[in-house]
């Protein structure tokens, strides 16, 4: 491996340390207040249910509420229950007959957001309707309806009617708790949801602007992932089904999340490819993340066919395919950066391999068990997952666009630069003299130019030879340097020819700055070439002292007093005869 990929781990590595320590940090802050407060109030009570066989009617509550039905009661299997359909009866065990904490008893049924649920009990000998306090989304459809359990309810079942609408995607299930632990838990999963929503779509829209200041296909790429990450969390949650605007998908909610995933999926296949750059590292598996990109929009289209009971094998196929893509993506970027040096997908490596770990063992869960029942993994596992590898892939972002300014500001220069003494070539060394003879007239200063030629350099170069030459060129450079302000500029003009802007410098102080010059080129030795190689060099003196003509009459002025300069035995500075009109 190059040098380019030795430098790549390091700054990841204490990115990707630092992110994996806020992310615990984050995790554990927000899970401890919860924690802490069912532990104080009392873990969750799962209730054996039994269900009504069916019937030919529907009997009403008195009738069931009162015991009379009570044989006809069979084992009630809460997997594949979101398969039953129409209206369902379901014996409950007696209510709490004590509180756990001075709380108020409650009791929690989960079942799908559109399914209606009723509670019946027993006081005094007569059936009484139970109202519902709460209804809390959960993952992948579901939703918790909080009943509270009032004091002085018979010590009889609870009877429950759930009534199930179209296909229902949610295993029913059942269960006591107190009111203070379930709203507990409950705030501090909206609070998870809602900081890491926020997050994403931030820095989504960050993305997004940006674009419109620079013209990187990346940063649309960027912003339509992460928002359609977070669109896909909301609404995966449930949370999205209560907030203004994104309740409006709630007729869909079988669907939103499915759709929003396979969208993201499929614009993070062709932002890992640009962002790792892998039509220039690897055409062919650049095209390969095109057709992935293709299969999970089509995985988005085909949710149209769970109205046709293909919900299962569709679960099933998407989660493979999260699955697969996610290690082929791993592995695509690990042999980019490994082979190929490239930074980018070095970066993006450790980035995405935060998340990539939440996702893989979310769709190993979610192949085995439903989403309703794995919300450990989807809260604090995979939702602050998404916001870290957020950020860290904005920093790979930020990278990868300095890397570009870098490159671009190399170009820029080696295009503005004479390759072989470092200064300015002859065009940008005009371009700077226009632009500093504008300036003078404009503030009415100054301006001197020296034009600077080598003493004999053909007959070094034929002595010598040309690497002879080319090192005496190289070699008055810093000389040169050594007496200039930052201000000050230098160019080759051609040949042996050098000429030096000084701003704001009139006819009395360039000259001494010119003498000290050849002063020091005459110091020079160059060694290595046979004999030792005398370096001196003639300077012409030019300044614009109420100039109001052309730049190039100005190095024309300079040019002539080199001449002179000449004629009088070299080695020496001459000022020009005149200034120019």
């Amino acid at each position: 491996m190059g040098p380019a990929g030795n430098l790549v781990p390091r700054l990841p590595l204490a990115s990707w340390l630092f992110g994996l320590a806020a992310l615990v940090a984050w995790g554990w802050g927000l899970a401890a207040p919860a924690a802490a407060a069912v532990a104080a109030s009392g873990s969750s009570e799962p209730l054996e249910a039994r269900v009504l066989e069916p019937r030919g009617s529907d009997p009403v509550p008195a009738e069931v509420a009162s015991g009379e039905l009570g044989t006809h009661f069979d084992a009630f299997a809460s997997r594949g229950s979101h398969l039953l359909q129409g209206a369902l009866w379901f014996r409950l065990p007696p209510p709490l007959p004590t509180v756990w904490d001075g709380s108020t008893p409650v009791l929690v049924v989960r079942s799908g957001l559109d399914q209606s649920v009723d509670v019946y009990a027993r006081r005094a000998g007569s059936t009484v309707r139970l109202g519902m306090t709460h209804a809390i989304p959960k993952f992948g459809g579901a939703e918790d309806k909080v009943f509270a359990l009032p004091p002085g309810l018979d010590e009889a079942p609870l009877y429950v009617r759930v009534q199930r609408h179209g296909r229902a995607v949610t295993d029913l299930a059942f269960s006591h708790s107190t009111l203070s632990a379930v709203l507990a838990l409950d705030a501090t999963h909206a609070r998870i949801l809602a900081i890491a929503f926020g997050a994403l779509m931030s820095m989504a829209i960050a993305a997004f602007l940006v674009r419109l200041v620079l013209g990187d296909v990346i940063f649309p790429l960027y912003g339509a992932l992460f928002s359609l990450q977070a669109l896909y969390l909301a609404y995966f949650s449930g949370q999205a089904f209560s907030w203004p605007l994104l309740s409006l998908a709630r007729p869909f909610a079988n669907y939103a999340s499915n759709v929003t995933v396979a969208l993201s999926a499929a614009a993070a296949a062709l932002f890992v490819r640009e962002f790792a750059n892998l039509r220039r590292f690897s055409p062919r598996v650049y095209s390969a993340f095109g057709w992935l990109a293709v299969a999970f929009l089509g995985l988005a289209v085909a949710n149209v066919l769970r109205t046709y009971g293909w919900g299962v094998p569709l679960a099933a196929i998407g989660n493979l395919m999260f699955l697969g893509s996610a290690v082929f993506t791993l592995g695509a970027a690990f042999l980019a950066w490994r082979r190929g040096g490239n930074r980018a997908a070095g970066w993006f490596l450790i980035a995405w391999s935060l998340l990539c770990t939440f996702q893989i063992i979310t769709a190993v869960r979610l192949l085995y068990t439903r989403a309703d029942s794995a919300e450990g993994v989807l809260y604090y596992g995979l939702a602050p997952s998404m916001v870290a590898a957020a950020v860290l892939i904005a920093l790979g972002v930020s990278d990868h666009v300095r890397q570009q300014s870098l490159a671009l500001t190399d170009a820029e220069r080696r295009a503005q630069t004479d390759p072989l003494t470092g200064v300015l070539n002859r065009r940008s060394l005009i371009e700077r003299l226009e632009a500093a003879c504008l300036r003078a007239k404009a503030r009415k200063l100054p301006l001197s130019v020296l034009f600077i030629d080598i003493d004999h350099f053909k007959q070094v170069n034929d002595t010598y030879g040309h690497a002879a030459g080319d090192a005496c060129l190289a070699a008055i450079i810093p000389p040169i340097q050594a007496e200039l302000r930052q201000s000050d500029a230098i160019g080759r003009y051609g040949g042996e020819e050098f000429v030096v802007i000084l701003s704001g410098a009139d006819a009395a102080a360039a000259h001494p700055i010119a003498e000290r010059i050849c002063r020091r080129v005459e110091d020079i030795r160059l060694e290595g070439f046979g004999t030792s190689i005398r370096v001196t060099c003639s300077i012409g003196v030019a300044c614009s002292d109420g100039f109001d003509g052309s730049c190039s009459q100005l190095i024309a002025l300079a040019d002539a007093a080199v001449y002179a300069a000449k004629r009088s035995g070299r080695n020496q500075v001459q000022l020009a005869a005149s200034r120019a009109a």
